[in-house]
């Protein structure tokens, strides 16, 4: 082991018990819990984005977290915005001699620092995005594929501003300007994480997925994002531009999807298509190279803590056995 780990990461899909898992690991360890969810960002998106801010506390004691409630939807947060607020609170709790567990499943999120992306913060492009204002769906997804024949992510051609966004950046990476006068990378800090994934069986999980989202929509779903729009402004097209909760929650309430009972269904489809694209992302890293340690995969909260718990501690004590023995060297 040639670096000591400095930081902690467990992944999952959603509704594995990430969150729970994550606070009882944080509480036994003393760790601060910085979120990996594309959605938790944003403030007043609660129950569409199982943001149970009730979850982080530990017989009474309030777990700290970061990176949850630090945005608004006027603004279209991505993954150059996570990674360098991921380094800026990476910074601060290092310097206090926290470390980080990152829970989440937002896997480009995770990404972006366990395999070190490059990131450049891409000026906008007025008239490309006039240009593709006059273009479909399907030309901007041909436009798309041109510039990008490799594209990993095919889903994204479904939904148009993740298009325009994909072929503006594109667009400028490979432009002469980008290649001259390449940007200053984020300055960040080494990171060395230990990864966990936990899952669980699939039945099981898609189990989680019906009640969950049974208890989301008696908690008050459906009106959050009906006061998302009527109240805080919000056009429907920004709503639908979040994704599972948001989309189809936002489609029933303008009548695109006729009944609440059908809206269940086909979101409760979605949601369980979208956990399996979360495992199939995390088996990418691991052919990437990345060394994921998977949790057993009972539902047994305790165990699986448990497990945890052996798997930091050998990690951490192994790493500080090799760094001592660097130094008597």
């Amino acid at each position: 082991m040639s670096e000591q780990y400095n930081c902690v990461v467990l992944l999952g899909p959603t509704a594995s018990g990430k969150t729970s898992l994550g606070v009882s690991i944080a509480n036994h360890f003393g760790f601060a819990i910085i979120s990996a969810d594309s959605r938790q960002v944003y403030k007043g998106l609660d129950l569409g984005s199982g943001k149970d801010l009730n979850e982080y506390f530990f017989d009474g004691k309030k777990i700290p977290y970061h990176l949850i409630d630090i945005t608004d939807l006027h603004h279209e947060y991505n993954v150059f915005d996570y990674t360098k607020d991921f380094y800026k609170t990476f910074t601060e709790l290092s310097s206090k001699n926290i470390t980080p567990l990152v829970v989440g499943g937002t896997g480009m999120y995770l990404d972006s620092f366990i395999r070190n992306y490059e990131l450049v913060d891409v000026p906008e492009n007025i008239p490309l995005r006039q240009k593709m204002a006059m273009l479909t769906l399907e030309e901007l997804s041909q436009m798309l594929l041109e510039l990008c024949p490799n594209l990993h992510n095919k889903s994204d051609l479904q939904i148009r501003s993740r298009v325009e966004k994909k072929i503006e950046i594109e667009t400028y990476m490979q432009s002469d300007e980008y290649k001259k006068n390449k940007q200053e990378l984020i300055k960040r800090p080494k990171v060395n994480p230990f990864i966990l994934g936990t899952t669980i069986d699939r039945t099981i999980l898609r189990q989680n997925i019906k009640v969950r989202l049974d208890e989301r929509i008696k908690q008050g779903m459906i009106e959050e994002v009906k006061s998302l729009h009527d109240n805080d402004g919000f056009s429907w097209e920004r709503l639908e531009r979040l994704g599972l909760e948001y989309r189809f929650v936002a489609q029933f309430l303008q009548n695109k999807i006729p009944t609440q009972e059908e809206m269940t269904q086909k979101l409760y489809t979605a949601i369980c298509q979208f956990a399996k694209r979360q495992e199939t992302w995390f088996r990418g890293m691991e052919k990437k190279g990345v060394k994921i340690n998977w949790l057993t995969p009972q539902n047994d909260k305790q165990k699986k803590l448990e497990d945890a718990i052996k798997k930091i501690t050998a990690a951490l004590t192994k790493t500080t056995v090799t760094e001592d023995e660097k130094q008597k060297l």
